[in-house]
């Protein structure tokens, strides 16, 4: 094995090296994956992303940049593992491109021929021209444009309105969309929209009652709005539905010390150390948790004992 070989193997980028390093934010990186258009590897509370998928990510932020929608392209690399297998259309190894409003790519082993994955049919090989770019720029944004320009928008605090007017744009054209819905919540909660933030989180819990990332942000705007028994309930349906959301745990914990609740706080202050031992709030969970532990270890009945002092 060369060197080269060598680093496509082992070197691996952690999340705000990747997003330094492509200039995306957090949000994109997570949606994209979610999509599965990169697969990073988790270990140690961190996701790890390799040479390809640096490579898949130029891509992305290329067509994104174009006004491709990601769940477009999405939708043509599925289409494409569908006719060529998943192990020869990887999105690193595609030279992808549009033509007017298509996502066009060509395979490996195309010989230079380009491939509308969605009719499995081949088209000319030539750029978008002038012409088109002006007509799709006079055209209405689709439902996926205004949600990557939301996306674009949320990774800065001075653009979070207009990334809240995108996906609200978002949810008006595909309005039973449970991702627009989270990130509208999510940036209202950030602009300390509280109430409209809750709406949005009730929205897409009842749209998809299997997703526990509406779950767990619902839980965490009611938590801030001081309904703590309703915000327990959901935090606790999050971690039903997806055990490893470590951020559930830790919020299950804090909710938990506010009911005076200490053996449920310790037990979810452990599983947020689980799932994430070096993650961003590991010391504090392991500080909190050695005060639990020290607390029964002094009174090992649970209760304090009354002392009465002599006179």
């Amino acid at each position: 094995m060369d060197l080269e070989e060598l680093f496509h193997v082992e070197q691996r980028f952690t999340r705000g090296e990747v997003e330094r390093m492509i200039g995306v934010s957090r949000r994109q990186l997570d949606y994209w994956t979610r999509l599965r258009l990169v697969f990073p590897k988790a270990r140690w509370g961190e996701r790890f992303f390799s040479f390809s998928d640096l490579v898949a990510l130029e891509t992305i932020k290329r067509l994104s940049a174009g006004r491709v929608p990601a769940r477009r392209l999405r939708r043509a690399m599925v289409a494409l593992e569908r006719q060529l297998g998943q192990a020869a259309a990887p999105l690193s190894a595609l030279r992808v491109s549009v033509n007017g409003s298509q996502v066009v790519v060509q395979p490996p082993d195309a010989d230079g021929r380009l491939i509308e994955p969605l009719t499995g049919q081949f088209v000319m090989n030539f750029e978008t021209s002038e012409l088109a770019g002006r007509v799709r720029a006079l055209a209405s944004h689709t439902a996926e444009e205004w949600f990557e320009i939301g996306l674009a928008c949320d990774a800065s605090p001075d653009s979070l309105a207009q990334a809240a007017d995108a996906y609200r744009r978002a949810i008006e054209i595909s309005q039973d969309w449970v991702e627009a819905y989270i990130n509208l919540g999510t940036t209202l909660y950030q602009l300390n929209r509280m109430e409209e933030s809750r709406e949005m989180f009730e929205q897409a819990a009842g749209l998809d009652p299997q997703n526990a990332l509406a779950e767990f942000n619902l839980g965490c705007v009611l938590e801030r709005l001081g309904e703590i028994d309703g915000a327990v309930s959901h935090l606790l349906r999050a971690t039903e539905l997806q055990p490893s959301l470590a951020d559930a745990h830790l919020n299950l914990a804090l909710a938990f010390e506010k009911r005076g609740k200490a053996s449920a706080a310790t037990r979810h202050l452990s599983l947020y150390l689980r799932y994430e031992p070096q993650g961003p709030w590991a010391e504090f969970a392991r500080t909190r948790l050695e005060r639990y532990v020290a607390a029964q270890t002094s009174t090992p009945s649970g209760k304090i004992t009354p002392f009465r002092y002599t006179k």
